[in-house]
């Protein structure tokens, strides 16, 4: 297996973008198994997976150790992506199962069972499509939160060392976000050169400008105006 960009139980702040949908997909299973028999214990074991990864990290979930440890070594590492939007939908499907459990357990068991089965039928799509609901309600709970969605209109070369009289294009980028670097090898290739604002570095300027998702590059006049917007 080639060298990978990214340690999955250090590099936190991405995620091989397979690892979750191989995760959903063991969740999904051992939920539909719950939903379709009824038994509490298989709604609690997803549950406690779940929790242990969010709250000890990755190496206490199983279905990621596998993944990393079996899986990535013999298909590659795949696209890196922020492992924000992930995080949060197994946060949320935590709580379902352990309300689903405790359901069960207390005699309510249709609603064990339909809130078990909302787990199984999202988690499986994720798994089978890579759309993630909890991932999408991340996003635009972000943007409501006014983390992203404002557009950027102007941008201070000076501070990004940009000599005076010279426009330049910016790119906000990650060093283990594989589209940001294929984006930036594209824009060299046009002879743009991009400047690189890293977000993991300067937080402060990712906050300014609103951006919450990498990669975001625009095209910057000399006065500091936003011509376009290249991609993000």
């Amino acid at each position: 297996m080639p060298a990978r960009a990214a340690d999955p139980y250090r590099d936190l702040a991405v995620i091989d973008a397979r690892a979750p949908r191989f995760n959903q997909a063991v969740i999904g299973a051992l939920a539909l198994a719950g939903t379709l028999t009824g038994g509490w214990a298989l709604f609690a074991l997803p549950a406690l997976q779940l929790t242990l990864g969010l709250a000890l990290g990755r190496r206490w979930c199983l279905p990621c150790v596998f993944y990393f440890e079996v899986v990535q070594p013999r298909l590659g590492e795949g696209p890196l992506e922020d492992s924000r939007p992930p995080r949060f939908a197994n946060q949320v499907g935590a709580v379902f199962l352990w309300t689903a459990t405790a359901a069960t357990l207390v005699g309510a068991p249709a609603l064990g069972r339909a809130l078990g089965g909302a787990v199984a039928a999202l988690a499986l799509v994720s798994a089978a499509t890579g759309f993630c609901t909890g991932c999408a309600l991340y996003r635009a709970g972000a943007r409501l939160r006014g983390i992203r969605g404002r557009t950027v209109e102007r941008v201070d070369l000076a501070e990004l060392g940009v000599p005076a009289g010279q426009g330049a294009v910016v790119q906000f980028t990650h060093p283990l976000c594989s589209d940001c670097q294929e984006l930036a090898r594209r824009l060299a290739g046009e002879r743009h050169g991009p400047v690189l604002v890293d977000v993991a570095r300067r937080p402060d300027l990712a906050r300014k400008y609103g951006v919450a998702v990498v990669p975001l590059a625009v095209e910057v006049a000399a006065d500091g105006a936003v011509i376009r917007r290249i991609t993000g």
